[in-house]
């Protein structure tokens, strides 16, 4: 399997990206890794101090962001590999390894995305929640030459076998029907932060129903929400679906 297709997803956080993650791993095709660089970004930046289970992240995920890149070039254990990546943990690192990945970039509107956020991590910035590295990366990519596919969560929920069958073919795969339901439960690809962020993806047995948000939003999250809308709307021109 020297010629594995390598999918990096990157996303930000509480973006449906463990769905995508679990959407994946029912092909018989595919091998899914669950955020390879999270203790890389860990142990070079302040939030160490303030994620959750930060000690367990750093004990068994290998903490060289080089290394981590360098094992999933590498890797051929399946036809597929798919690695669950936040934007943001990809921090003073070459990139010349995203010309030979398929690259897929997972938004979510921040009026949607924030107040979920905030309810693990209280009173995020815009470092903490990776609108900005977003477009970072699309500038990356045009300069390069390189092509993505932006998704936008909304999109995939309203219409997940539409989207993922135009995403399988950006890849080059056939879509699976089995994309679209799993056990419930959790998975051993699991990071150990599950715990504090996958509960609902645990209760679930495919690709929940979108439901608007309907609490007001926080007064506090204000001030971030308006840095973050220019960025989530430079990504929604080129959201599929």
């Amino acid at each position: 399997m020297a010629n594995s297709k390598r999918i990096c997803l990157w996303s930000g956080p509480r973006n449906i990206s463990t769905t995508l993650m679990y959407s994946f791993a029912q092909r018989q095709d595919t091998k899914v890794f669950d955020e390879p660089l999270y203790a890389h970004y860990l142990s070079n930046t302040d939030a160490k101090e303030y994620h959750p289970g930060t000690q367990d992240i750093l004990n068994t995920l290998e903490q060289d962001g080089t290394k981590v890149i360098q094992n999933m070039m590498t890797n051929t254990e399946k036809p597929v590999l798919f690695f669950k990546n936040m934007t943001h943990h990809v921090l003073h690192l070459n990139k010349d390894f995203m010309k030979d990945v398929y690259n897929v970039i997972l938004t979510r509107d921040p009026v949607e995305m924030l107040p979920s956020f905030d309810k693990v991590i209280e009173n995020p910035s815009l470092k903490d929640v990776g609108y900005a590295k977003h477009t970072e990366l699309l500038a990356y990519f045009e300069a390069n030459n390189i092509k993505p596919i932006v998704l936008d969560s909304k999109r995939v929920l309203l219409n997940p076998k539409k989207v993922l069958t135009e995403l399988c073919s950006f890849i080059g795969i056939p879509f699976d029907d089995n994309m679209l339901h799993w056990q419930a439960g959790a998975r051993p690809e699991d990071g150990v932060w599950a715990k504090y962020w996958y509960a609902n993806i645990h209760k679930s047995t495919g690709y929940l129903t979108y439901k608007p948000k309907t609490a007001p939003f926080p007064e506090h999250l204000k001030p971030l929400l308006n840095q973050c809308i220019p960025h989530y709307n430079a990504l929604l021109k080129y959201a599929i679906g």
